[in-house]
């Protein structure tokens, strides 16, 4: 979440609208755990406090705290390829596998606490107001997501983006689904990070919105109802950037591999580049109403890519690996002029195969019984990588 900006919308925009320069970065949110308890622990002052924040030269991922002390940020740089956002990623990861370490915790890419958890505001007074306002949906409010910035020319072309991305969001929560325990049990979802945030009432899909003038009216109208607090309570599935021309992906969960992070990436500048080419062509977003969105993001939720899927097209449903593949057609052209369809292509091949963090966390307990293992295992996880493996052989970006 936004709390109080810290989550930094880092990404420029270079002015050229080349698919080649169009620069992506990703924020991602990781749990705090007990190293032998595997509960989520509010150790995030200790550990930025002791953090080493790299001088504002440097091109490397930085952390930032969050919402809840239980939580930390890893903020990547902007880049250009799909290469260089895969290698700060996993050095990202490993900044802060080492400080959480240092205050002897651990970092575990988890959507939700498979453990039951108490969380603890940072003590800020905007969060001390959140909670104030908004009881236990803020207080409960301890979840992890990915956030993928990609630059935009403009407000014109960023909403023109919004309005034709919109239908193929919920596809990427099946393709992260990363949180199927909430307070100690198994929900029966996916990705029940998904159900928990859309507690927020300003959390959601957008409807199509046509130009940025309805766009920013949206903002003013929701904030002025003083249901959203303000404009970084704005919790939309996909947004406009407040300081930086940047469209921001938001619905996917934080994902267990880091490979699958640099795959929703890749995936998701895909996405923006190709509906910034419709746009440009006078292509009209597909008409979908935002109830069926609303309904295509519970079932990707529900079941992952484990069950149905609702096409983004039709709204009707369909197998999960049909519907990823319409979305790998979908954005197809933008992927090989990018440079990134090989790549994309086989660590969608590599999810399918393995699964998403939720099948793997399901797997863990079924094995051992113990959602201590689920942590422990998820933990191992957040800094190792396999993108070596399913690289072998790929030309680089």
């Amino acid at each position: 979440m936004d709390g109080q900006d810290m989550a930094m919308d880092i990404v420029p925009n270079d002015g050229t609208g080349s698919s080649k320069s169009r620069t992506f970065g990703v924020e991602e949110e990781l749990l705090l755990v007990d190293p032998g308890r595997g509960d989520a622990v509010p150790m995030a002052g200790a550990l930025l406090d002791l953090y080493v924040r790299p001088f504002e030269s440097s091109a490397g991922p930085v952390l930032t705290a969050e919402f809840q002390q239980e939580m930390i940020e890893v903020v990547t740089p902007p880049h250009s390829t799909l290469a260089g956002l895969q290698a700060d990623i996993i050095a990202g990861r490993d900044v802060a596998r080492q400080a959480a370490e240092d205050v002897g915790v651990r970092v575990a890419a988890l959507g939700t606490s498979p453990l039951p958890s108490d969380p603890h505001p940072v003590r800020l007074r905007r969060f001390a107001a959140m909670v104030e306002e908004y009881g236990l949906t803020a207080r409960e409010q301890l979840t992890c997501g990915t956030h993928v910035h990609v630059s935009v020319e403009s407000d014109e072309e960023a909403v023109g983006v919004l309005d034709r991305i919109r239908n193929w969001l919920p596809v990427l929560v099946a393709l992260s689904a990363n949180s199927p325990f909430w307070h100690g049990e198994d929900t029966g979802y996916a990705s029940y990070r998904s159900q928990v945030w859309s507690r927020w009432p300003s959390s959601g899909p957008l409807d199509i919105l046509g130009t940025p003038d309805a766009y920013h009216q949206l903002v003013h109208d929701m904030v002025s109802t003083g249901v959203a607090m303000d404009e970084g309570m704005i919790y939309f599935d996909a947004r406009l950037s407040r300081h930086y021309p940047t469209v921001e992906v938001r619905i996917a969960d934080v994902c267990m591999m880091p490979e699958n992070t640099v795959l929703l990436a890749g995936i998701i500048r895909g996405l923006v580049e190709t509906a910034a080419r419709e746009w440009k062509a006078g292509i009209e977003p597909a008409p979908v109403p935002t109830a069926l969105l609303r309904l295509a993001g519970w079932k990707a939720s529900r079941w992952g890519l484990r069950g149905e899927l609702l096409d983004p097209v039709t709204s009707r449903p369909g197998p999960a690996l049909g519907v990823v593949n319409s979305l790998l057609h979908h954005i197809r052209a933008a992927l090989e002029d990018m440079g990134d369809l090989q790549r994309v292509e086989a660590l969608t091949d590599q999810l399918l195969h393995t699964g998403t963090g939720a099948v793997r966390q399901l797997e863990v307990l079924h094995r051992t019984g113990d959602l201590e293992d689920v942590v422990d295992d998820a933990a191992n996880c957040t800094a190792g990588s396999e993108i070596q493996g399913a690289q072998r052989g790929l030309p680089g970006d």
